[in-house]
């Protein structure tokens, strides 16, 4: 049991430290470029997690997103029992990805992308931005279950995953930072002790995209598919 964990904990750490870090390294060499910036955020986190998920879908199920772990327990797929420690350790991974970050990066860059927390632009509402992040969690929820959760799923590890997260990051990136996912939202909050205005759309977005996805994917998709 404590080894589930620790996969989900040390999953979400890879993650996050990949696609927080790369805006940290985005703004130290200097692309500033919005073009640019966008498609190596979108690279970084959709190749980090992959990775995070090809390394511990096989020991936790590789959620390493308390969104995807609510998603998957609404699908029957984890037990209750294990959704808070799931969501714990993701936090828990995902704040040492934001602390170690800070002790690697010049604090002078960290700052100015916020240590690569999500941002809201100011061209959408709060609501908006909810909804946008709603939207893409639910693709990649789906793509979990498509990919990695159904039985008849490609054995593609997390790169199904990974390439739904770079494409929502191209789309989403630029509005809401396409975070999909609270851990990787939060971690770098809480490590820096900042938070915006605004975390809980990344709680609330995220949740509600996920919950939808595994509904309508085991009771539907899965189902049909099976008469």
């Amino acid at each position: 049991m404590a080894r589930r964990y620790t996969a989900e904990l040390l999953g979400t750490f890879i993650f996050v430290f990949v696609g927080a870090g790369s805006a940290v390294a985005t703004q130290y060499v200097g692309v500033f470029d919005p073009g640019s910036s966008l498609l190596v955020a979108a690279l970084a986190n959709g190749l980090g997690l992959a990775i995070g998920i090809s390394i511990t879908m096989g020991i936790s199920g590789g959620a390493l997103n308390p969104a995807v772990t609510i998603g998957l327990l609404l699908g029957k797929k984890i037990p209750a029992k294990d959704v808070i420690p799931y969501i714990i350790a993701e936090l828990v991974g995902a704040t040492i990805a934001g602390l170690l970050l800070m002790a690697v990066s010049p604090s002078s860059v960290g700052n100015v992308v916020h240590w690569g927390a999500p941002s809201l632009s100011s061209a959408i509402t709060v609501a908006q931005g909810t909804l946008f992040e709603l939207v893409m969690t639910f693709l990649l929820v789906m793509a979990v279950y498509g990919t990695i959760v159904d039985k008849r799923a490609p054995k593609i590890g997390g790169f199904g995953v990974g390439l739904i997260v770079l494409a929502d990051v191209l789309t989403g990136g630029p509005f809401t930072g396409a975070a999909m996912n609270p851990a990787r939202a939060m971690g770098p909050m809480i490590a820096s002790l900042s938070f915006r205005s605004y975390w809980y759309i990344y709680w609330i977005g995220p949740v509600i995209g996920a919950a939808l996805a595994g509904l309508i994917y085991s009771r539907v998709l899965e189902k049909s598919s099976v008469n």
